[in-house]
């Protein structure tokens, strides 16, 4: 089981940056994957940015240039790096880590809000 808690969510003026940190605990015997998704009001939870155990780490279009994810696996912690915010990355940002079996785990999320 892993347990999965973000911190660094926030009110940002647009233009601005903020960094969000998951720390993780626990094991799975099949980890695939770890990265950051967020939900906007009336939305879907959309992916932001994924990083394989690789070390690869994909973004869709729309974050890249912008937002940056890394890893540190000493310190079993995620980050996500978001700069030049706009008032439509207001959202609530969810740490996720994937296992090859597909079984999801999320962490309660935190809130990020854009706005002057």
């Amino acid at each position: 089981q892993v347990q999965l808690v973000e911190s660094g969510g926030g009110l940002v003026q647009p233009g601005g940056s903020l960094r969000l940190s998951c720390v993780r605990s626990g094991t799975i015997s099949d980890p695939y994957a770890m990265g950051w998704y967020r939900q906007i009001p009336g939305n879907q939870r959309e992916p932001v940015a994924i990083i394989h155990n690789d070390g690869i780490t994909n973004y869709p279009p729309s974050f890249q240039g912008r937002f940056t994810a890394s890893r540190d696996n000493a310190k079993n912690m995620i980050y996500l790096q978001m700069n030049n915010l706009k008032p439509e990355d207001t959202a609530v940002y969810y740490c996720w880590e994937g296992s090859l079996s597909a079984k999801n785990y999320w962490g309660q999320g935190t809130q990020v809000t854009v706005s002057s």
